[in-house]
């Protein structure tokens, strides 16, 4: 059976401000009304023997991959937890020993979340030729031709061949600009999408006579792993001194059976909001426009409103991009510098690299209205069915107002119900919880007040997320 694994890691610096750590790119819905995890998933569909997927993320991601995935009715999706960063090779490595468990005859399609594909069915019938590839005892790669020289990706030279699959001769860096280009006059040269097909034994197997040390710790990783919820945590301890590479250097480029399948599918992996222009519907001047816009006389531009107007008058190959707390202006050409900005607010210790004004939770989400000295303004909604933690605050009292739907409000032995346009107050360190009973999301006004409002001023009673546990304090809820 052919199971799809979703490579979730990433922080997406360069598509700052839209992409931050705590809510990066692959959960963002970028080019079409999916996000582009969903829309990785969905590529997948209409393949034959389809297994449910296997997910590889990290806890501060868990819930989005797990809601994202249930949105788009993925079943019963395995959503693997690495505790530390290690590159593809051990995530992947992870996939596959999970998925041998409950299938002898696993073969993996490895996608990362974060890339866009047009063509979709031109993508799939590349798959089904790598298919038999993969049956033959091969690691498959895909190498997209290359339409123009470009200096960000890495290449794969590829036999001279008109054959559907090709043996790979050589896995290349990414080239300066005179070395692209002579790639692209040659029709040897393809480049690396990072996505892969093989037999999950086969690929631990040559893992294990590459990179004994890495294979080694993933299987005990797996072996000591624990179930939290719906997801399969991975042991800290025993994934920790993993050593950490991509597929590319610890296998691909090692093996005797690594073979490319050139496809023409309409590949982007969107790595900079010029990249982003390139994939995107353009109006008779160049310009992608996307939410409130208006334009006088201006060209070549990737322009997006997430609430307030912007107008634009006179700008040409520009990005601009605007979020409730930050808007970034720059030259299409210099798009790659935006991760500079991002190391520079990282630095300064500003939420603005990290977070959004809006923090999805897996009860629901909150959004910071107004704060200034001794006090906080908040909106939150919550899902159906869902609550938030048993809890309480050292510094902090807090003030709700239900705007729509229904709460149930537990504050210290108190339990009672809040319907819209009432309110309650909870004193400074009574414990309480909020919950929605209805079948329709709550949104209420929180007001917070007291003398710090940090969000690691929260005590966890209990938890049916179970983050009760964690040592390191989440935000509110």
């Amino acid at each position: 059976m052919l199971y799809p694994v979703l490579l979730c890691g990433g922080s997406g610096t360069r598509l700052w401000p839209m992409s931050r750590q705590l809510y990066p790119k692959q959960f963002l819905p970028l080019v079409t009304e999916h996000t582009m995890l969903q829309d990785t998933l969905r590529r997948a569909a209409g393949l034959e023997e389809l297994g449910a997927p296997i997910a590889v993320t990290n806890a501060e991601h868990r819930f989005l991959v797990a809601q994202q995935l249930a949105d788009d009715d993925a079943g019963a999706a395995t959503i693997i937890l690495e505790p530390a960063g290690r590159n593809t090779a051990p995530a992947v490595a992870a996939a596959a020993i999970v998925a041998l468990r409950d299938d002898p005859d696993a073969v993996l399609l490895v996608m990362p979340s974060d890339h866009r594909i047009a063509d979709q069915a031109t993508f799939r019938a590349a798959v089904e030729q790598g298919l038999k590839a993969a049956g033959d005892g091969k690691l498959v790669t895909f190498g997209i031709k290359p339409t123009a020289p470009e200096t960000g990706y890495g290449y794969i030279r590829a036999e001279a061949s008109e054959e559907p699959v090709r043996r790979v001769e050589e896995f290349v860096e990414k080239p300066d600009r005179q070395t692209a280009e002579s790639y692209l006059a040659s029709g040897a040269y393809f480049w690396n999408s990072g996505i892969f097909l093989f037999s999950a034994r086969l690929y631990l197997d040559e893992l294990g006579r590459l990179q004994p040390a890495m294979l080694d710790h993933c299987e005990r990783a797996v072996a000591q792993a624990r179930h939290d919820l719906d997801f399969l945590r991975l042991d800290a301890a025993a994934f920790a001194d993993c050593p950490s590479d991509s597929i590319d250097y610890a296998v691909m480029e090692k093996t005797d059976a690594a073979v490319v399948v050139p496809v023409d599918c309409g590949w982007s992996d969107l790595g900079s909001w010029a990249a982003l222009r390139e994939n995107s519907d353009r109006d008779p001047d160049g310009n992608v426009l996307v939410g409130d816009v208006l334009v006088e006389g201006s060209r070549n531009s990737y322009i997006r409103s997430e609430g307030r107007l912007i107008a634009a008058i006179g700008v040409d190959n520009h990005v601009i991009v605007e979020t409730p707390d930050a808007v970034l202006v720059a030259d299409a050409d210099r798009v790659q510098d935006v991760k500079e900005i991002v190391e520079r607010l990282n630095r300064d210790g500003r939420s603005e690299g990290v977070t959004h004004t809006r923090v999805y939770r897996p009860w629901g989400c909150y959004e910071n209205i107004a704060a200034a000295e001794r006090f906080q303004v908040k909106r939150i909604i919550v899902a159906p069915g869902q609550q938030l933690s048993l809890q309480m605050h050292h510094h902090r009292a807090e003030h709700w107002v239900v705007v729509s739907g229904c709460a149930r409000v537990t504050r210290g032995e108190e339990s009672f119900l809040l319907s819209e346009d009432q309110s309650t107050y909870i004193p400074l360190g009574t414990v309480h919880r909020l919950e929605n009973p209805g079948v329709i999301p709550l949104e209420l006004i929180e007001v917070q007040s007291g003398s710090y409002l940090g969000e690691d001023d929260i005590v966890r009673f209990n938890d049916v997320y179970g983050r009760a546990e964690e040592a390191k304090p989440e935000t509110t809820g």
